[in-house]
């Protein structure tokens, strides 16, 4: 897998072109960080680019993000904590893989303005060959938490084979549904998160958990 480029390229554009107004929050960070990945690519568009667009230093910019990877990630951290919260919430008379398809698809619910740039975002995340490693960490830390879900119901170590086993093939199931997603703009997102894990939970329904 190729590296990230370095930070010595440079973003083709002016620095913060006329009109735009100086960024000086996350999240309006974020967004113009999209529109530049969007104007010049992710790979072209450099931490020094972006800062420059938004009209402030680089070192402000490390404020906000501690990386161009993770301003494409934005707050998943927070949206970590919230899934968690998600799974812990669970009736747990509900059957495991219906808690669990429950919580992944209100994980992944959004507000239709947001579909956009979470659009962008996914495609970014997916689809960037320099963003993969990147993406390989933090599904691990979201498998993570699923696995730790699975073990708790089913009364195992999150070691055991059959909690990774579920942590490991639900995301799986999410990544396609999102891959689905992105090649059928016409698709929704929910219907598809909600479609994946039924059929995944066909495999294990003879689990008690």
């Amino acid at each position: 897998m190729k590296p990230p480029r370095g930070d010595t390229a440079v973003c083709t554009g002016p620095a913060r072109p006329s009109g735009r107004p100086r960024a000086t929050s996350r999240a309006a960070l974020e967004r113009l960080g999209f529109e530049l990945f969007a104007e010049h690519g992710f790979d072209d568009t450099t931490v020094d680019g972006i800062a420059a667009a938004a009209g402030i230093g680089r070192r402000t910019f490390f404020r906000y993000f501690a990386s161009k990877n993770d301003l494409v990630w934005g707050d998943f951290e927070e949206q970590l904590t919230r899934l968690d919260a998600l799974l812990a919430a669970a009736d747990p008379e509900t059957p495991m893989m219906d808690a669990l398809r429950e919580a992944v698809v209100e994980f992944n619910r959004f507000d239709p303005e947001m579909v956009p740039w979470h659009r962008q975002r996914m495609t970014l995340i997916l689809r960037v060959p320099t963003l993969q490693a990147d993406s390989a960490v933090r599904y691990a830390s979201w498998r993570a938490l699923v696995t730790a879900f699975a073990a708790r119901r089913l009364g195992r170590p999150a070691s055991d084979l059959l909690p990774r086993l579920v942590g490991s093939t639900t995301l799986a199931a999410c990544v396609t549904a999102y891959e689905q997603w992105l090649a059928d703009e016409d698709a929704d997102l929910g219907e598809l998160l909600d479609l994946a894990v039924r059929q995944l939970a066909d495999g294990y329904r003879d689990l008690h958990g």
